[in-house]
């Protein structure tokens, strides 16, 4: 790793936080320097009003943060591969525009899970609505970012590099945590997609499939600390976004609640206290070479 060696802290507002105010409190709380959007005032973002989308537009902006990426329905739980296109391309046309707004350039999608298809049929489905999706967002001058949740290409790293292959402005999304609650190992994932990671999620779990539960990063068994330390090695440099699911959970329906941001705070505490242990040695070395 070269560089700052400050890492690039951010979190998705709605783990904090139903509201725009309190999320922003919260991302005040830690002193953290960007926040990535999904929902405000449990509206989601491609659904916001004009006047809604200026308001939080001028809120985010006065809060002093950068947004890093925009969370988007694309391609996920919701939206199996059956699910009408027009409603991604809808959305995705949308949140091009809020990029502008927001000055990012970053939104993530998912990869469509199935609904009864063939194997065979629902990859080729799956990919070439990826690859359009690219294409679109190259022409508004944005980057889609594949995560590994729901879809085709979630859990299979084969499959991740081949939908790269496909969608050649595509990048990659890796949550920390998903693979306990999806039923795979995420640092074996990891291992030959590292290069690809543009932005990263950090949520850690217990449990098996299907039924996860949620703890602060580093308390559980997602090996948080190797897959972080797996990205630096490979020259990561983008933000590390928390999204602790401690309270949050859209996927079942679940908003914060009067707790939220309290535990939200705690978990990017420990957060914050894993990430300077793994970078320690890097400032170590950075150290010895300035006395040399």
């Amino acid at each position: 790793m070269q560089g700052d060696l400050r890492p690039a802290l951010a979190g998705i507002g709605d783990e904090a936080a139903v509201d725009l105010t309190g999320q922003l409190a919260a991302m005040r709380r830690l002193g953290w320097p960007g926040i990535e959007l999904r929902a405000v005032d449990g509206v989601a973002l491609a659904d916001l009003s004009v006047h809604d989308l200026r308001r939080t537009v001028r809120q985010v902006s006065a809060a002093g943060l950068d947004v890093v990426c925009l969370a988007s329905r694309i391609g996920n739980w919701a939206r199996p591969i059956t699910a009408p296109f027009d409603a991604d391309l809808r959305e995705l046309d949308v949140l091009a525009g809020q990029c502008g707004a927001f000055g990012t350039r970053y939104v993530r999608i998912m990869s469509y899970p199935n609904d009864g298809l063939a194997e065979a049929e629902w990859g080729a489905r799956a990919r070439e609505r990826v690859a359009r999706l690219a294409e679109r967002a190259t022409e508004h001058g944005i980057t889609l970012l594949h995560e590994n949740c729901a879809g085709w290409a979630a859990a299979d790293p084969d499959r991740a590099l081949r939908l790269l292959a496909e969608a050649s402005s595509l990048r990659l999304l890796f949550d920390t945590g998903n693979g306990v609650d999806h039923g795979y190992d995420a640092l074996e994932l990891l291992r030959p997609l590292a290069g690809h990671v543009a932005h990263v999620h950090v949520k850690d779990a217990t449990g098996g499939p299907g039924a996860a539960t949620y703890v602060r990063p580093g308390d559980g068994e997602a090996r948080v600390a190797d897959c972080l330390r797996l990205l630096l090695n490979s020259g990561y440099a983008g933000s590390f976004s928390l999204e602790p699911h401690l309270v949050a959970r859209p996927h079942d329906g679940e908003q914060a609640d009067a707790s939220a941001a309290d535990r939200f705070v705690d978990a990017g505490r420990a957060l914050e206290r894993m990430l300077g242990e793994l970078l320690a040695p890097y400032a170590a070395g950075a150290s010895a070479r300035g006395r040399s």
